[in-house]
């Protein structure tokens, strides 16, 4: 493995990825020397980590709670000292630290937030909004920094930028771009941090004390979430911890990192050692929604184009991100609820999004019928939980379903028995159509070689199955005055894994257009768990989710292996995880194969949600990602968007994305995949090319 550590492709920084952490470091009240170490031993424990930028608590320096010692001119003193022992003491560290401390400007005390690197201060911001409310009376010893535009500041024995008009840029590492707000800025109604992020800081900073009292900890979570989700950015909040006074407060020293609305990490509280939180954030995805959410940067337009005005201090940070591991959590099965508190509620959602989509579209059609072809496969199984389900809410018989069963050339019993069941335990209108005899005509009228005993199983071969089938149920609705309820789902439609036409990609209604496979499979295993439906149909779906996934439209070999689906485009469980990160987010495919190995490499690796045990314990080493990853980008970029183009109306479930042309998702049918393919081969180390 010594030629993959040296590799760009292993190399954090080349991912846009910036190691953040924020520090708990032990403190005693108005000890200034004994803080100052407190940091510098936190400094050094960060850089042996690997991370690039460090906060610390508000006032970390002098401590937080000190009434009138703030206004003492011997601390205000030894702040200054420390300032510059701290500054002495970390110059040969990568980190980039980020501290609170009482500066003296013009005959005013400001509390700030100082700017480190290397030994060097790059600048200080202010408090912009100081509380003086209920137990808090900052503005009897600090001025505020509202106003405090394109000034200076001495700090450490050197003039720097002092404002809250400073956002702080790495030359070597685009995308590693800071701003800061202090505690109480971010309970105002106008933090000052979203400015910062319209000018182009993809991590906003942010340096509290913030007394603990109960369901503040809540509180502080909502505002992080909040803030990093309104200003597409990550977000650090490090709170003071044990060591402060506690004459009339308490503190719990909580730190946690959001991403654009996601939890990455969090701190344990109350501990009374000093503690470290840290993870990789990802400034390539916060960029790159940036540049699809417009209205991001509409507000930057309202609000005066700040990168304009705001200071922008540069650094060279010189770290290298080298093959570090990667410390984030990555979820494997991103399309899945993953929420243990919100597990319910979640599966709840998506299911009844599709629910409520197809009741609407039934009550707008006044359909006599719904007419689903049942193949006793996991989509058209989900497609008739829904069907059901609707039926039910509607006040409907579920007679008012009709489904069918189609065998053809190589449908084995076990789907047709489970078909035949899943349909008498749902109590619907069931019926079976044997299309063989049809098949058999149309391959003569054609002349294909399979009509003259031929073992010709090819793509016409599929398709002419594929085909009559959905030309009976078009032909069955008209005649039963229904309308043809699609079952194709979001990962088969990315694949274009679908016959065009007359044929699967086709229908009245597709209800599970919006659905990948993997939360196919997940929301069937939720309906189970959570009886959704009677014990009969239970026991169907348990079955139906241990059977291998095949389109079964070619006869099994002379060893008797079937046709699977996945060996052919490959797991289930990558293509999913590509598609989320490829629509939604718009990654590189270096990127996204990155994230995919992190995730993979091992049973340990990655995130799964409860009870999901598809895939909890498999490995893919990168080589078989990036086949996998290869054979996505032809399909999904190169040959399969004129499919898209021609969907029928069906509802979008997931966040994640969709791939409806009136949607989501809008691309020319007639597209090459060279560059998406290029930038993959150009990325990958030898052990990850075929």
């Amino acid at each position: 493995m010594a030629e993959a550590a040296t590799h760009r492709f292993y190399d954090l920084h080349t991912h846009g990825f910036v190691r953040l952490a924020t520090a708990t470091p032990r403190v005693r009240t108005a000890d200034v020397a004994y803080n100052a170490e407190g940091i510098i031993e936190q400094a050094r424990t960060a850089a042996e980590r690997g991370v690039d930028l460090l906060l610390y608590p508000e006032l970390a320096l002098s401590s937080y709670a000190l009434d009138d010692l703030h206004l003492q001119t011997a601390l205000l003193d030894m702040v200054d000292r420390q300032l510059a022992r701290i500054a002495r003491e970390t110059c040969e560290l990568a980190p980039v630290l980020v501290f609170g401390a009482p500066l003296r400007r013009n005959g005013r005390i400001y509390n700030c937030a100082i700017v480190m690197a290397r030994g060097d201060v790059l600048g200080v911001v202010p408090k912009s909004f100081l509380p003086n409310y209920r137990e808090y009376y900052e503005k009897r010893w600090f001025a505020h920094g509202r106003e405090c535009i394109g000034l200076t500041i001495d700090a450490g024995g050197a003039e720097v930028p002092f404002g809250t008009d400073l956002v702080f840029a790495a030359q070597d590492m685009p995308g590693f771009a800071f701003g800061i707000e202090i505690c109480e800025d971010f309970w105002s109604p106008n933090p000052p941090g979203t400015l910062a992020a319209l000018a182009g800081a993809t991590i906003l900073l942010n340096p509290s004390a913030s007394n603990i009292t109960i369901g503040k900890s809540d509180e502080r979570h909502l505002l992080s979430r909040a803030s990093s989700s309104r200003a597409v950015c990550a977000y650090a909040y490090s709170a003071s911890g044990h060591g402060e006074s506690t004459t009339d407060l308490a503190w719990d020293g909580q730190g946690m990192i959001y991403e654009m609305g996601d939890l990455l990490v969090e701190s344990a509280r109350f501990d009374l050692e000093p503690e470290l939180c840290v993870v990789d954030v990802d400034t390539q995805r916060i960029i790159a929604e940036r540049l699809r959410m417009g209205t991001f940067n509409d507000a930057a337009e309202a609000a005066g184009r700040p990168e304009d005005w705001f200071r922008r201090v540069e650094f060279a940070h010189g770290a290298s991100g080298g093959d570090r591991g990667l410390v984030r959590p990555i979820r494997r099965f991103p399309f899945v609820p993953n929420r243990a508190h919100k597990l319910d509620e979640d599966c709840y959602e998506a299911f009844n999004i599709q629910v409520d989509a197809l009741m609407r579209r039934i009550e707008s059609t006044k359909a006599k019928s719904l007419v689903i072809g049942i193949s006793g496969g996991l989509d058209s199984t989900h497609a008739l939980l829904v069907c059901a389900k609707a039926c039910d809410r509607l006040g409907r018989p579920r007679t008012d379903i009709r489904g069918y069963t189609m065998p053809g050339f190589a449908t084995s019993e076990g789907t047709k028995s489970n078909a035949w069941k899943l349909m008498k335990a749902f109590g619907i209108t069931a019926d079976e159509i044997d299309i063989k005899p049809a098949a058999r005509q149309m391959l003569e009228d054609i002349e294909h070689p399979f009509s003259d005993g031929e073992p010709v199983y090819d793509t016409t071969f599929e398709n002419v199955q594929a085909g009559l089938r959905t030309d009976y149920l078009f032909r069955l609705s008209g005649h039963h005055g229904g309308f043809v309820i699609g079952t194709g789902d979001l990962s088969e439609l990315a694949l274009g894994w679908c016959t065009y036409g007359v044929g699967d990609q086709m229908s009245h209604y597709g209800v599970n257009a919006g659905v990948p496979k993997t939360l196919i499979q997940y929301l069937i295993r939720w309906t189970i768990a959570t009886g959704q439906f009677d014990e009969g149909v239970d026991a169907v779906l348990a079955d139906i989710l241990d059977t291998e996934i095949s389109p079964e439209l070619v006869p099994a070999d002379a060893s008797g292996k079937i046709q699977s689906t996945e060996s052919i485009i490959g797991p289930y469980e990558l293509n999913d995880f590509f598609l989320h990160h490829i629509i939604r987010w718009g990654q590189k495919p270096s990127h996204v194969a990155f994230l995919a190995w992190h995730a993979w490499k091992d049973a340990k690796s990655g995130l799964w949600p409860i009870d999901f045990p598809e895939g909890a314990k498999n490995e893919y080493d990168l080589s078989t990602i990036a086949k996998w990853l290869e054979n996505f980008l032809k399909r999904f970029f190169g040959f399969s968007q004129f499919k898209r183009s021609a969907l029928p109306n069906g509802p979008k479930v997931s966040a994640g994305g969709a791939l409806s042309p009136r949607g989501d998702w809008r691309a020319p049918s007639d597209a090459v995949a060279d560059v998406w393919l290029a930038e993959l081969a150009a990325s990958l180390p030898p052990e990850g090319k075929a």
